[in-house]
């Protein structure tokens, strides 16, 4: 792992932890710079980070309980648990003054459609249509409900598209269990895989890693970004936790949905998840509406990458090792994972810059990937 510090000197990254496990444990963890590249305040390996996107896996993973459970069905409509879901109209474009033009959705949506982001939704930094919309509609409060409330743009289950879904899944955990999801989630995942250090929090924590962004001058400046504290517990970003605490969740994954004993998913759920749902489409590609915030990514652009219940999948062998049928996916502050099954093998790269797809936080996370399965590169 020497050739880490090398890399981690190239990705120009303010700070980061880089994690490897296996199914028996941690193999190795280590802090790299800065939480806050401003203050000098060093990086320390239990430090906090807001997860982003990450946060959509465990959600995933809490949502694959219930329908374990018998309590949710994945292939009906979420009508009766999601009002605000019901009769979906599809946004088909705008009138010379600007209003949305819609028409009604050929099915419903359902929990596999959340899941498997073939529900229809979108997100405004990504599609310019929903900012469009929301232009012309009102720009919605971060951290609301009415931020996730938008018209479809195709019908559930004819294309793949990144999007609010997992926030929706969220809310239908809500509804079926009576709980706000982040006690859900507490019970039935964070408490028995230890997880202490992971949960939606009001606010950023004094030690936790500050988000920065690159300024001209080479240095970093504060971004006050903060994911949660808004009107609902979100299920598709709101997540804090630490590199070590997340491990815990991809070794869980790992070994079939057990962990130090603990079982919270059956090994048939875990497949389940682990199973492409989207062929023949391809998911994984994202564009951006707003480069300042995200940039087009694509995890393996060369590949038909699939999609599970909450993973993408990468169909070939992937250039820094992974094996296929690999689960992986990101945050949106520029932290990354995968899951390997075949080779028995799980990384975590942990940092807060923006905006996402940073060359210097890809070419990190490969280096860590690369040392992972001991290739030279």
């Amino acid at each position: 792992m020497d050739k880490l510090e090398t890399a981690f000197a190239q990705s120009g990254l303010p700070g980061a932890v880089a994690l490897v496990a296996d199914r028996d444990g941690v193999r190795f963890v280590k802090a790299y710079g800065h939480a806050d590249a401003t203050t000098e305040r060093a990086m320390d390996v239990d430090t906090v980070f807001q997860i982003a996107s990450m946060t959509k896996a465990i959600v995933s993973a809490g949502a694959m309980q219930l329908v374990e459970a018998g309590r949710v069905d994945l292939d009906a409509p979420v009508d009766d648990l999601l009002p605000q879901l019901a009769n979906p109209q599809v946004l088909t474009g705008f009138s010379d003054s600007g209003a949305p033009q819609l028409r009604p959705a050929s099915r419903p949506i359902t929990l596999r459609h959340l899941l498997t982001h073939t529900a229809g939704l979108g997100y405004f930094f990504i599609r310019p249509e929903v900012l469009r919309y929301f232009a012309a509609t009102g720009m919605p409060a971060p951290g609301s409900l009415a931020s996730i409330q938008m018209p479809l743009l195709f019908d559930p289950g004819e294309n793949w598209e990144y999007s609010v879904a997992t926030d929706w899944v969220g809310l239908a955990i809500e509804a079926v269990t009576g709980q706000r999801l982040g006690a859900y989630l507490q019970a039935s995942l964070f408490d028995p895989l230890h997880m202490s250090a992971t949960a939606f929090r009001d606010a950023l924590p004094d030690d936790a890693a500050r988000v920065h962004a690159r300024t001209p001058d080479g240095g970093f400046a504060i971004q006050p970004m903060f994911l949660g504290g808004g009107e609902f517990d979100m299920g598709g970003g709101g997540l804090t936790s630490t590199a070590q605490d997340y491990a815990r969740f991809t070794r869980m994954i790992l070994r079939g949905g057990e962990l130090d004993g603990q079982r919270v998913l059956s090994e048939a759920s875990v497949a389940e998840m682990a199973r492409n749902q989207v062929a023949p489409l391809r998911a994984g590609y994202m564009g951006s509406a707003m480069p300042d915030l995200a940039q087009p990514y694509d995890t393996f652009p060369d590949q038909h990458t699939g999609w599970g219940l909450g993973f993408l999948i990468n169909p070939d062998k992937g250039p820094n090792g992974r094996a296929p049928g690999s689960l992986a996916w990101a945050g949106i502050f520029n932290s990354y994972y995968w899951i390997d099954p075949a080779s028995g093998l799980t990384g975590v790269m942990m940092s807060q810059l923006a905006p996402f797809g940073d060359a210097g936080a890809l070419g990190f996370f490969g280096a860590l990937e690369r040392a992972a399965y001991q290739i030279d590169a």
